[in-house]
Formats: C-alpha cells, sequence, structure tokens
C-alpha cells in the first residue's frame, strides 16, 4: 500500500498525526495485516504527540480490549482527555462509559 510508507516516515518524522493515520491501518488491517497492538502503541504515540482524536481511538481500543488489557478506568481517561479538546466522540464515550453497566449508576 502506497500510503503505508508515507504514514510511516511521517511518524519516524515525528508527526503525530501521521502517527495516528499509520494507527488506523493497522488497527482496521488496511492494506496490511489488522495488528491492534501496534496500532495501539501508534495511538499511544500520536496521543502523546497532542494529536487528541488519537486519544479517542485509544481509548476505544482500552474499552473493548483490542491489542491491550481491557480497562475501563484507562479508557475514560483517554476519552476525557480528548473530550476537552472537543473531540464529541470521545465525550460521548466517556459518559456512556461512567454510566454503564457496573457504574453503579
Amino acid at each position: 500500500m502506497k500510503g503505508i510508507g508515507y504514514c510511516e516516515r511521517s511518524c519516524r518524522g515525528g508527526s503525530a498525526a501521521g502517527c495516528s493515520k499509520l494507527a488506523s491501518i493497522y488497527r482496521d488491517g488496511i492494506g496490511v495485516k489488522a495488528d491492534p497492538e501496534r496500532a495501539a502503541g501508534l495511538y499511544a504515540q500520536a496521543c502523546d504527540g497532542e494529536y487528541k482524536r488519537a486519544c479517542f481511538h485509544l481509548g476505544e481500543l482500552y474499552a473493548a480490549g483490542r491489542g491491550v488489557t481491557r480497562d475501563r478506568a484507562r479508557a475514560i481517561s483517554f476519552f476525557q482527555t480528548a473530550c476537552k479538546y472537543s473531540v464529541q466522540e470521545a465525550c460521548d464515550a466517556a459518559t456512556k462509559l461512567n454510566v454503564g453497566p457496573g457504574t453503579g449508576k
């Protein structure tokens, strides 16, 4: 896949957006074998690099236990980080996990 090389170079060059795009490619198996573990690592790198939409996607992986150990608290934390930067889906996901089954709310 032509875009993968570009995303890899972009990510290695420090682009958080490039790392996030590469993570999505590995999460979804677009032109490569799906690798949720690698996707989680790349989303974490992008989230740390101030690409807050990546924090939302990382939260999704923690909520589902894809590529990482399922961890509701960490998922909520990543969703809240993205929510602070106006990623509405993250706000909705954090609310859903905070009031979902097993929360006592």
